[in-house]
């Protein structure tokens, strides 16, 4: 954590990539102003991630991954901190870094849905920098594909996902740069460790390193430089058989029912942090759509707006749109601080029934609340423009 400043002096300067500070809820801007696109036609089946992984282009692979990365708060004796982690079995169990979790009195997870869940630690390294903790409202989850015994190798294209900086699902690009890194930091040593050109910083830790043409997980981001141009993650062969050991035989856990609930608009919430929360769901909506999730974006509208359209009429309202592009994104808190209403603008390639393309602009208004303690899209209208 941010506490342990042990840092190794070679040619620079490393640093664990735990956040500290509150920033849990912070939205981030890839969202305020973002390009999604898709490419459907009319009844075309979409294949899961499971069936041919190597068919999925970048988009949909970063958007595969990100259900099962979670980022993590942390409340410590004297504050709090951040880091990542991502979903190892259907038991709710979530691979992390030893150094996020340290001094942990209580561990809250938040899923790519805003979702919010209590944690127990089952696992967790004295000199090993890796842990486990268990998230039971996560139970029958689907799980990140990891990769068990194949090693990466130099030139490797690799995918770094994570909160740094509170920034929930920021995704950077790059190469394994490196094998067999070996280096210090008081506690924990890091040996036969990948050295990466993905950038990672503080929030980092904890979250996968992805190979970009199979979507599993390689890694997991530790460390890093001091500029951010160099990241170093281990490999997950070199430690799987201790998180599997952990996980089967965990350690002295108490889950209550309470625990297996998601929870609603957490005490100590303000009124900021809740605009935010719901800007950033919109946000996960519309990327949802762009790489043709229309089940996870139907997913994320409260129940009466079910009731009132049908998957297919929702799949069908969207199945011809291909450029969306989401701009001037703002939220504002109701009168009664239950709902956030927010709006943005909305530039939308779409395929006419000729084939063609046209442009439209839209102004979209979207009321977001909790329903049934998770955060929903309970409403929302377009205005086109002229």
């Amino acid at each position: 954590m941010s506490k342990k400043s042990a840092y190794l002096s070679l040619a620079f300067s490393l640093f664990i990539v735990i956040g500290g500070g509150s920033g849990f809820y912070f939205l981030h801007d890839y969202y305020k102003s973002s390009t999604v696109e898709a490419t459907s036609s009319l009844g075309e089946k979409v294949k899961p991630i499971e069936q041919e992984v190597e068919s999925l282009d970048l988009k949909s692979v970063i958007h595969e991954t990100q259900k099962s990365v979670v980022q993590i708060e942390v409340n410590l004796k004297d504050g709090t901190s951040s880091g990542s982690g991502f979903l190892y079995n259907s038991d709710g169990d979530v691979i992390t870094n030893a150094h996020v979790i340290e001094g942990a009195e209580k561990i809250i997870v938040k899923t790519s849905d805003a979702k919010q869940f209590e944690a127990q630690i089952i696992g967790m390294g004295e000199t090993t920098d890796i842990a486990v903790i268990r998230v039971p409202g996560l139970k029958d989850y689907s799980p990140l594909p990891v990769t068990e015994s194949r090693m990466a190798e130099v030139g490797d294209d690799i995918i770094a996902l994570g909160s740094p900086l509170g920034l929930q699902n920021t995704v950077t690009t790059g190469i394994i740069s490196g094998l067999d890194r070996k280096f210090i930091l008081e506690p924990y040593r890091y040996e036969h460790i990948y050295q990466i050109s993905a950038p990672i910083t503080n929030g980092n830790s904890g979250g996968p390193l992805i190979d970009g043409k199979t979507g599993e997980a390689i890694a997991i981001n530790s460390a890093g430089t001091d500029t951010g141009a160099i990241g170093f993650s281990i490999p997950l062969p070199n430690v799987i058989e201790q998180i599997k050991k952990w996980t089967e035989e965990p350690g002295e856990i108490t889950v209550n029912e309470e625990s297996k609930e998601a929870i609603s608009t957490p005490q100590g919430l303000t009124g900021e942090d809740f605009k935010e929360n719901a800007t950033y769901l919109l946000g996960y909506f519309y990327e949802s759509l762009s790489t043709q999730d229309y089940v996870t974006a139907y997913s994320l509208l409260g129940s009466r707006w079910q009731s009132n359209m049908t998957y297919e009429s929702f799949r069908n309202g969207y199945i011809h749109t291909l450029d969306v592009e989401v701009s001037n994104m703002t939220g504002s808190l109701n009168k009664t601080n239950d709902e956030v209403k927010v709006t943005a603008t909305i530039k939308a390639d779409e395929r006419t029934e000729d084939k063609k393309t046209t442009t439209s602009l839209y102004n979209v208004t979207y009321q977001i609340g909790y329903e049934n303690d998770q955060l929903k899209i309970l409403s929302g209208k377009a205005e086109k423009l002229k």
